[in-house]
């Protein structure tokens, strides 16, 4: 990936970008931080959008640091959270880091990537450092990220523990003496926090890249908490099913941040092929293809086809058949005139647990009007309603 894409794919915004960029001009080698909390067993293919940045410095000669946050996950970060993230004991901690790096591994090369526990550092950190870091800060900072004021705003609680996570990732840069650190939007300020911090300890304080986020599978962002997750260690069928459960929306989004396909690439195939269907079957394969083998994805779009059924090739048999002309019908009223639910709070119930499908795509909103035609296939379950 060249300078200018590694500066542009997927990236949201860049803390001094013209010092970065001025850095990646000259023969410096830049050491290139990235943090992750063990708050859950697997890392999904929303935090791999930061991984597959830190890959790419890694492939212009820079030197990639990951840090697991054994010490920091015992804190919490709440800085997407709207609501205290529960502390979690150490035994979880380790538990749930134990395939940390080997996942990681799928994306970075493990032969020129440095790696640290930040309980090495962070452990043996006083009371009188925490203090120092802590005095560059006033608490108006702190209150004024959008998360905690729209909390504090509703009266819910913020513990002292929530105001130590900044500091502690900041000091996490210190240590490794990072020249760039990435993460996502959601880290703006803890990655803000590193850079004041490395000038308490005289050290240049560190460039910043912002990757955007990426939704899940229900349309919220991406989080192991919520259980929309994709996770790079999923199954091949598994990980097919769910990126062709996504929303039509996202599918744009899905390619950029969560495949390596070039821009123009992408760009040839979504305006030669509009089916928003069979756009997800080519994305579906090309993530499986990425953390399994094109082999695998081509079985598991297979398996896919044979369970759900292919339309070109005529595998599908409704259940039921709708007699209607092409046009516009709110998908509540289908459901129950094909005969897929029995009553409208029924279809309405179904649409918002996501179990409705138009065409291979999931729909969430229950006031929808889906557009129709002798093609369209309405799945509810394992039965599928056609168009006469």
């Amino acid at each position: 990936m060249q300078n200018n894409t590694i500066l542009s794919r997927g990236v949201e915004e860049i803390i001094d970008k013209n010092h970065l960029q001025k850095q990646l001009r000259s023969d410096k080698k830049l050491r290139v931080k990235l943090g992750i909390d063990p708050t859950s067993p697997n890392l999904h293919i929303g935090r791999a959008v930061v991984l597959w940045k830190l890959r790419a410095f890694q492939e212009l000669g820079h030197k990639a640091i990951l840090i697991v946050g054994d010490f920091t996950g015992l804190i919490g970060d709440t800085s997407d959270k709207d609501a205290e993230r529960p502390v979690i004991s150490e035994a979880e901690v380790k538990k749930n880091m134990k395939r940390y790096f080997d996942q990681a591994f799928k994306i970075l090369d493990p032969k020129k990537t440095e790696t640290h526990h930040n309980s090495k550092w962070l452990k043996n950190l006083g009371l009188v450092e925490l203090a120092k870091m802590a005095s560059l800060f006033g608490l108006h900072e702190f209150e004024s990220r959008e998360v905690i004021a729209r909390r504090m705003k509703v009266g819910k609680r913020v513990s002292f523990h929530e105001l130590l996570y900044p500091l502690m990732q900041g000091y996490d840069s210190v240590a490794v003496k990072a020249d760039l650190e990435l993460g996502g939007t959601d880290q703006r300020f803890n990655l803000l926090t590193g850079r004041r911090i490395q000038s308490l300890y005289g050290q240049p304080p560190q460039d910043i890249l912002m990757t955007k986020l990426l939704e899940g599978t229900d349309g919220r962002k991406m989080s192991s908490s919520w259980g929309n997750v994709i996770n790079i260690t999923d199954s091949p069928d598994e990980m097919f099913g769910k990126v062709m459960s996504i929303g039509d929306g996202l599918i744009n989004k899905y390619f950029e941040l969560a495949t390596n396909l070039p821009a123009a690439q992408i760009g040839k195939f979504l305006s030669s092929t509009p089916s928003p269907r069979d756009q997800k079957m080519f994305l579906a394969e090309r993530i499986v293809w990425q953390y399994h083998d094109q082999k695998t994805a081509l079985s598991a779009r297979k398996n896919f086809e044979s369970k759900f059924g292919s339309r070109e090739t005529g595998k599908i048999r409704a259940d039921f058949q709708l007699k209607k002309k092409p046009g516009s019908y709110r998908l509540v009223d289908l459901l129950v005139e094909g005969r897929l639910a029995s009553s409208k709070s029924e279809a309405r119930r179904k649409i918002k647990e996501g179990a409705v499908e138009v065409d291979g795509s999931r729909i969430t909103d229950e006031r929808v009007l889906v557009k129709i035609n002798k093609k369209t296939l309405i799945r509810l379950g394992k039965r599928f309603l056609g168009i006469k």
